[in-house]
């Protein structure tokens, strides 16, 4: 496959999708259609690798923050060489690791340690790239901030990662990882099943289970510290001494037969993390809708995915209607009263009929049954959104008649909770609010 350069990029037919031809042109996937940029950029490509792979018991420790504005989670990673501290936000569906050029050490001088990866190497077929340009590895890449699809080329360069035992966080040893361009933001780091992501590499390269975790803050508080890791392991949190490893409810993840990056052919399985809700409830009663959109067809359509660059969970209009009746009608039975609705929410309520409770607004609590009837259980603090003194809004979106997939859970609805992926036994563990332990996903 050959890419162009200039305002005439000669972007090569994908299997699927639609061949654009110049700088105008758009890339189509049958489910939205993006703008492509007029010239090639440089992108960062995840590809982990160690000069002198070793062996490591702890776990891999990365801090996260949240930006109150955005309602995005971002972590601080030292890259190059020398290394110079980059911020680059959470993703659970990214295939890549890349950052801005423009406002990482790239733009200041040159990093030692940077290669770029070649079109003949094993690294370009391991990243899937299936493109060249001036014999860089390069492909189609969806920049998830700003939906647009832009060509990229891909390299390696290093980064500092630290090291815990789930009490004790240090910083030890670098490894490698590919380097690219994006046009907003600082960049994002990959946290999918994907080859090329983060979790991936960092499990791979330092021997460590396939197994991610994120605690995601509900405050934006500089004060302590947020983690996601890589590597499994145990994790430990202020005034509770147990290890909440041993005792997260389990479920399965599931594999969408179809990829929803429109960098992709649809032949390929997706690489985000899909679980198996089989059931919604609003504190003990079911709640009533055509359960099989909660199925993942073949088509790649419905289900139920996790995602921390989706601020609210949405859901199909079918479900979010049948959810908010009964939650309202539970809310009037507390004799909550209903409040006229503020952007973007549909549904709010007078926040001075609303009681506190131990884990936030004291409100009906929304409850996803999974399989092996393992129950996710969001309670007020996980449910409402303060937007005022005055008011407080039930944080679920509504999501059309015909969404891509039935629902998609958001980050607001995962603050507090400890979350596990485990890809080598695709199975999913959560903790459910951890204020109920009184204690939280910030720590000293």
């Amino acid at each position: 496959m050959l890419l162009g350069v200039g305002s005439d990029i000669n972007y090569p037919p994908l299997q699927g999708f639609s061949s654009p031809s110049s700088s105008s042109s758009v890339f189509n996937n049958g489910d939205f259609s993006l703008p492509l940029p007029p010239r090639l950029d440089h992108l960062l490509h995840l590809s982990l690798i160690l000069p002198n792979p070793t062996s490591c018991s702890f776990l891999s420790h990365f801090p996260v923050a949240k930006d109150e504005a955005s309602r995005q989670y971002y972590t601080t990673i030292a890259v190059c060489t020398p290394p110079s501290p980059v911020k680059a936000v959470l993703d659970l569906s990214g295939s890549y690791l890349w950052f801005d050029c423009g406002t990482a050490r790239y733009s200041m001088s040159p990093s030692s340690s940077h290669r770029r990866i070649l079109c003949s190497s094993a690294r370009c077929g391991a990243a899937q790239g299936g493109g060249c340009f001036n014999d860089t590895c390069s492909a189609f890449v969806l920049n998830p901030l700003t939906e647009v699809v832009i060509g990229a080329g891909f390299g390696e360069d290093a980064v500092v990662v630290q090291h815990t035992d789930g009490i004790n966080y240090t910083s030890r040893g670098v490894i490698k990882f590919t380097r690219g361009v994006s046009r907003a933001r600082n960049g994002v780091i990959a946290l999918s099943i994907a080859p090329t992501s983060l979790a991936t590499k960092l499990s791979a390269d330092l021997n460590l289970p396939h197994t991610l975790a994120l605690c995601l803050p509900s405050s934006s508080s500089s004060s302590g510290h947020r983690d996601f890791y890589v590597g499994g392991g145990s994790y430990f949190r202020p005034s509770i001494k147990q290890d909440l490893s041993k005792s997260l409810h389990v479920t399965h993840l599931l594999i969408d037969p179809v990829r929803r990056a429109p960098s992709y052919g649809s032949e390929f399985p997706s690489d985000q993390y899909f679980v198996d809700v089989t059931a919604i409830k609003v504190s003990f009663a079911p709640v009533n809708f055509n359960a099989s959109l909660l199925a993942i067809d073949k088509n790649g359509r419905g289900g139920t995915k996790i995602s921390t660059l989706t601020p609210y969970t949405v859901l199909h209009s079918a479900i979010y209607r049948a959810l908010v009746g009964d939650f309202s009608r539970q809310a009037a039975q507390k004799k909550i009263r209903r409040a006229e609705p503020i952007t973007p929410f549909r549904v709010c309520f007078d926040a001075r009929s609303i009681r506190s409770g131990l884990v936030g607004p004291d409100v009906p609590a929304i409850v996803l049954v999974v399989g092996g009837n393992a129950q996710w259980r969001f309670e007020g603090a996980n449910s409402m959104v303060r937007m005022s003194e005055e008011v407080m809004c039930l944080g679920f979106m509504e999501g059309g008649t015909s969404p891509r997939t039935a629902i998609v859970i958001g980050a607001h609805q995962m603050e507090d909770n400890l979350v596990e992926f485990d890809a080598a036994s695709m199975t999913f563990g959560f903790s459910n609010s951890l204020l109920l332990r009184n204690t939280s996903c910030s720590h000293s």
